[in-house]
């Protein structure tokens, strides 16, 4: 089994914050991590391997930086890395992904989180199917690989849906599908060994541009009312309805 996942380096959100005076977010020196659905998506491709044998490689779109973040990647199990250096929108990265794709040739699953947590567009899974006109199956909670297909699971609430495709595939997967694993001491001075193969968009013979302009980026203020009731009172209870009415809290 010949397995891909693409995987994203990402700001850690968690850390961000925004400025006061221009409510702009604060980027400079945040720490970058990998995508944390990204980590399910390999997660869910090393359990694969697990069952059926073949081979794991992660695909990369990013600054050079995201080699230490491949290591991470490796280390959980993958067998060899790809990082494009390249920056841009889900068309720039989806266009350089179906193209090392290509390049690589043979596979049978290609493995995608539902969505990055910077831009959560949930575009790059469905854009990569379609560039390389295979079948999809997306938001994933419950993955089953047979021999010849490939079955996922999607929750809609009230109710789910089975899908079933046959291979090659891709599939976007949810942050519930699996618990990803912390790599042992051993695994990560193992991961020092294995390839991380550096392509450029030139060398893939692709040279595509971004479709999305950013014209602003501001932090949502989350100034508090501070109203307080003291006691449980009927009083207290009628007032703080009313004010959840007159907010649209309730209605």
């Amino acid at each position: 089994m010949k397995i891909i996942v693409c995987a994203k380096q990402v700001v850690d959100a968690s850390e961000m914050k925004i400025d006061p005076n221009t409510k702009k977010p604060i980027l400079a020196g945040l720490e970058r991590k990998v995508n944390d659905i990204d980590k399910n998506a390999v997660e869910e491709a090393i359990k694969i391997k697990e069952k059926h044998g073949g081979s794991i490689t992660v695909i990369t779109v990013g600054e050079s930086d995201a080699r230490e973040r491949l290591k991470e990647l490796l280390a959980m199990g993958a067998d060899e890395a790809i990082l494009i250096p390249a920056d841009g929108d889900y068309n720039v990265i989806t266009e350089l992904l179906a193209a090392a794709i290509k390049k690589i040739g043979e596979y049978d699953i290609i493995l995608c989180g539902e969505a990055s947590t910077d831009m959560f567009s949930g575009q790059v899974g469905p854009r990569l199917a379609g560039l390389l006109g295979i079948p999809q199956i997306t938001y994933a909670h419950t993955l089953t690989v047979e021999k010849d297909k490939v079955i996922g699971e999607r929750n809609l609430g009230d109710k789910s849906v089975t899908i079933e495709s046959t291979m090659p595939v891709v599939v976007t997967v949810t942050k519930e599908i699996n618990e990803p694993r912390l790599p042992s001491l051993m695994q990560i001075l193992g991961s020092a060994n294995k390839p991380i193969h550096e392509w450029s968009g030139e060398s893939l013979g692709v040279t595509p541009k971004s479709m999305v302009e950013t014209i602003s980026l501001e932090g949502v203020s989350m100034k508090r009312k501070n109203i307080v009731f003291e006691d449980a009172s009927d009083e207290n209870i009628e007032k703080l309805v009313d004010n959840l009415l007159k907010e649209g809290v309730v209605g």
